[in-house]
């Protein structure tokens, strides 16, 4: 599969898509109910493949991998030990699983890879002088913690009846319904947190050890500094305030730990040795990334749009975007030169 057919590699190496990034039809105008339908149930769209795969993957994890509610009334070392050690069996397989495939074996070289070099391996930038290692760190010392601990907190309030916990055979609509807005929500937490890390003093404590990744590859998905972290995974609270059920706050979470992995996959399709290909719909975050002040949230809600702030990859984009920063004169994280 050429990548020469989907897109085109500049000078400096940077390869873009000829299809570029656009809003999906859930906040346009007039309607595209036709649109709206097969993007939700499609494939690929909103439902498949990923966030399917993560619903089945809360399944699993749930039934299987998660201690009895009775187990979970009182914190112990024996139940939490097992949470951490599923989380970070997962963060491994998902996150050490592309990263393998795509840049130890290199399975596809630079095809479809937007940035053709690879990860620094010596670079006083990053911990270690090693840009993957830092990305390891920061995933497995912090992230899967944080993770596990929100997720500990959610069983011990619903095992104790401190939340509203749903009888599914009476509200599996309302059940499904949440199962369906929560990648949207996600989408909304998320913006507001980064456009509140990005402000001057938050970025240099905080958002920068994220940035540093200017050529983002898997692990560098969840490569953030613990406060960082705190924020991020903080969308589950909302389903700490309304009626809901363990396996919303499962897929919630499973969302926000391991999408991450996709979003910074640096390719922007994952191709088998037969020729079928996933898209991994990473070129737009890639994009912030590369430029920064562009595209802090997602093409689902369009924010980025509204707030004049999106960037699709094109010519008009980047001359929008000098015309939009020239003569501010701005340091990374907002602080004036």
């Amino acid at each position: 599969m050429d990548d020469r057919l989907y897109g085109s590699r500049d000078k400096r190496g940077q390869w873009s898509p000829h299809k570029r990034p656009a809003r999906e039809p859930l906040f346009v105008w007039p309607a595209q109910p036709r649109k709206f339908l097969v993007w939700m149930f499609g494939f690929p769209g909103y439902l498949w493949p990923w966030n399917a795969l993560l619903i089945g993957i809360s399944v699993v994890a749930w039934v299987y991998l998660t201690p009895t509610t009775d187990m979970m009334r009182e914190f112990s070392i024996g139940w939490v030990a097992a949470i951490l050690l599923r989380n970070a069996a997962l963060a491994l397989l998902v996150y050490g699983g592309l990263h393998t495939l795509l840049y130890i074996q290199r399975r596809q070289d630079t095809n479809f890879k937007y940035n053709s070099k690879w990860p620094d391996t010596d670079n006083s930038v990053f911990l270690f002088r090693s840009q993957t290692a830092e990305n390891v760190f920061w995933t497995m010392c912090s992230g899967v913690p944080v993770w596990t601990a929100y997720e500990v907190l959610a069983w011990w309030m619903y095992s104790n009846g401190y939340t509203m916990q749903l009888d599914l055979t009476q509200h599996s609509i309302y059940f499904v319904g949440l199962l369906f807005i929560t990648p949207a929500w996600l989408k909304l937490q998320f913006y507001m947190v980064h456009r509140l890390i990005h402000i001057g003093p938050l970025y240099h404590i905080i958002h920068k050890v994220h940035h540093n990744n200017v050529n983002p590859g898997p692990w560098s998905g969840l490569s953030m500094h613990t406060f960082e972290h705190i924020l991020y995974f903080s969308g589950v609270l909302f389903f700490f305030l309304v009626p809901s059920h363990p396996m919303n706050v499962m897929f919630c979470l499973m969302i926000q730990a391991l999408i991450p992995a996709l979003g910074h996959l640096g390719f922007d399709k994952v191709v088998s040795e037969g020729g079928s290909h996933l898209d991994s719909d990473g070129y737009y975050h890639y994009l912030h990334h590369r430029y920064f002040e562009v595209n802090y949230g997602d093409t689902l809600i369009p924010f980025d749009e509204w707030f004049g702030t999106a960037h699709d990859g094109s010519q008009e984009a980047d001359e929008a975007m000098y015309k939009r920063t020239r003569g501010k004169n701005f340091n990374r994280g907002g602080s004036k030169v």
